[in-house]
């Protein structure tokens, strides 16, 4: 009974006090219309509170609304897409390594009345909530997945910032990962890393090479060996290549055959000289002795 009897009240109230002020609005026509009467964009919306309640019908706009004076207040929302940018911070990775991660937020009102009626400051509120839940996502990440996940870890936020932010009128489109700022030290101990990884793949890939020169080598001398013919046919090709290239020095390459004959040959001559010098020697030397007994 005690409500019904106040909310009577309120009411009787309440019509009395819109019947003042279209009185005042009557009186001071045609003055009153620039104050009743007022335009929002097509991006914007209006949402009209009387004596304090929130209007039914939601939202008013695009266009031309009507407002009563003094009783009438209303608050304009935008509802184009506003971009925030995530100042760097500083987070401690799943694997205890301090990274510095910025991003940005892109997001709109999708209820104008919520966003008023709801939350006291929503664009504030949503731009705290996304530096929280950045640092949230980052703590439970390692550091090779936020450096190679990035694109999962921003639909991730989305998700998370999109489903908080619905109960203030927010819709949150899109959000991206700009940098992930490591300490020096850890730069240069990565980079080592790297370049050692790099350096290792290289060598095997250097001895693979080698092993398959060698076996394809090994192939070429077996056929060569199995024809005489076959080496003279690779000087000859040799002698094509080289003339082709218009040098004026040509190398001919002797057979190995007539140069080892050349050197049995040196070898024995040189052997039987060697012999005759040493029979010489003792020739000399038994000489010698011969005589140094007849003098004595």
């Amino acid at each position: 009974m005690v409500e019904e009897d106040i909310q009577e009240k309120a009411s009787t109230c309440e019509t009395l006090l819109i019947f003042l002020s279209v009185a005042l609005i009557i009186l001071t026509l045609p003055f009153s219309l620039f104050v009743c009467f007022k335009v929002v964009q097509e991006y914007e919306r209006a949402v009209i509170f009387r004596l304090g309640r929130l209007m039914q019908g939601g939202a008013k706009g695009p266009g031309i609304f009507f407002i009563m004076p003094c009783i009438d207040s209303y608050a304009r929302v935008d509802l184009r897409t506003r971009t925030y940018d995530i100042p760097p911070q500083e987070v401690l990775t799943k694997d205890s390594v301090t990274v510095s991660v910025d991003a940005v937020v892109y997001y709109r009102v999708s209820n104008a009345t919520v966003s008023i009626a709801n939350v006291e400051n929503a664009h504030h509120s949503t731009r705290l909530l996304a530096q929280t839940t950045l640092r949230n996502t980052m703590g439970t990440r390692h550091l090779h997945e936020i450096l190679s996940e990035r694109v999962s870890i921003s639909g991730t936020m989305q998700l998370q910032l999109d489903e908080a932010t619905d109960a203030w009128g927010i819709k949150v489109e899109r959000v991206e990962i700009k940098d992930v700022r490591l300490p020096v030290q850890l730069q240069r101990a990565m980079a080592a890393e790297a370049e050692a990884a790099r350096e290792a793949r290289a060598k095997v890939i250097a001895a693979e090479g080698e092993q398959k020169a060698s076996r394809a080598l090994r192939e070429a001398s077996e056929v060569i060996g199995a024809s005489p013919a076959a080496l003279q046919l690779r000087y000859l090709q040799t002698l094509s290549a080289i003339s082709a290239e218009k040098n004026s020095t040509i190398v001919f390459p002797m057979p190995i055959d007539l140069i080892t004959y050349f050197l049995k040959s040196n070898d024995a001559a040189t052997q039987q000289l060697a012999e005759a010098a040493i029979a010489a020697m003792d020739a000399t030397e038994k000489q010698k002795t011969t005589e140094t007994e007849k003098t004595s």
